[in-house]
């Protein structure tokens, strides 16, 4: 990894340069919550003004960026009894500013799946490699629990990332484009007492992330508390809304289906976001439900997250945003559900 310091008042021309360039998205305040607090979400912005990077967290993740709520993944015209077919996944250039840690966490978990699994998509790729990310360190947000997934530092899957150390950024250089974009503003070698002062931040940040949530054995207790009278008790207050699959950072289940013309002259291809905790999600052909009760939802959600993918990919599915837990209107989070499954079976 190669680090620079870039100082601050050259940020602005940094992002302005990356905005003349391409479409620009970043974290803006759009309303406050029931609580008076601010609400942020990852916008298209035009310029470094409308960009917060003080924000704590967004509603949403930049996930709809490269997997959107709903997708026409190809279109299809019949006429003299042939058909023709067409389809378009060229993604034009983007840079996402302002992405923190676990974010990008989140998109190198989406990477296992649609990038570097059996079948790649060619839509989220294309998407993926024309995106320039910036990203930035922070405080930590209310509830999070990333630290205890290991996704509050980050060390690849990112253009920039930005670590404020008092008059100047301390910049980790992901690739070429983002060493020569910086290079051509400023951009300086680091000294010892930058890095002195970059581990001072870092150590002040991670005492802040500290919440005593130990996820090291999670899967295997998992196992253990599959019958567990705790997920009836959270199951009951689920309302099968799906709001935490819908702002979960790498929650992807979806389902394809096919939208045909009155006339029947042409037709489309569409995958849509799904989520595993609405009623109709595991209903088959003849009407059975694998799934019927929020219990069982409710609890494969968790399983998928701390189990399934652990075992399929060796790292947990959750990167500890918490964006569940905020968005939950039963108010379940994860932090809750998890300690009670540790209290249940002790120390």
């Amino acid at each position: 990894m190669l680090y620079k310091t870039l100082k601050k008042e050259a940020l602005r021309s940094v992002a302005e340069a990356l905005l003349a360039e391409c479409e620009g998205v970043g974290p803006r305040r759009v309303s406050t919550d029931r609580h008076g607090k601010p609400v942020y979400q990852f916008l298209p912005v035009q310029r470094f003004d409308e960009i917060e990077l003080s924000y704590d967290t967004t509603e949403y993740s930049a996930k709809t960026y490269f997997l959107p709520f709903r997708e026409r993944l190809s279109t299809y015209r019949f006429k003299d009894g042939d058909w023709d077919q067409e389809i378009r996944y060229r993604a034009e250039p983007r840079a996402l500013i302002g992405l923190h840690a676990c974010d990008i966490h989140a998109l190198l978990k989406l990477d296992k799946v649609f990038a570097k699994d059996w079948y790649p998509s060619p839509y989220y790729l294309s998407r993926r490699r024309n995106t320039f990310i910036l990203g930035i360190d922070h405080d930590p947000c209310e509830g999070a629990f990333c630290r205890s997934l290991g996704t509050d530092t980050v060390t690849h899957g990112f253009d920039l990332f930005l670590t404020d150390i008092g008059e100047k950024y301390f910049v980790a250089v992901g690739s070429d484009r983002g060493l020569s974009l910086i290079d051509r503003f400023g951009a300086q070698p680091i000294t010892d007492e930058d890095s002195h002062c970059y581990v001072a931040e870092r150590k002040r940040i991670a005492a802040l992330m500290e919440n005593g949530l130990n996820l090291n054995n999670l899967p295997n207790l998992l196992d253990i508390e599959f019958k567990s009278p705790i997920w009836e008790k959270w199951g009951a207050k689920c309302l099968s809304c799906g709001t935490c699959a819908m702002v979960c950072p790498t929650c992807y289940c979806h389902g394809v289906h096919e939208r045909i013309s009155m006339d029947f002259q042409e037709g489309a291809k569409i995958r849509q976001l799904h989520a595993c905790t609405l009623v109709d999600f595991a209903v088959v052909a003849g009407g059975h439900n694998f799934r019927p009760t929020r219990e069982s939802r409710l609890k494969y959600r968790y399983y998928h997250q701390h189990r399934g993918f652990v075992e399929q990919h060796e790292e947990p599915k959750c990167v500890g945003c918490n964006r569940c837990g905020r968005a939950c209107l039963a108010g379940i989070t994860p932090v809750d559900v998890i300690r009670e499954l540790q209290e249940e079976v002790g120390p």
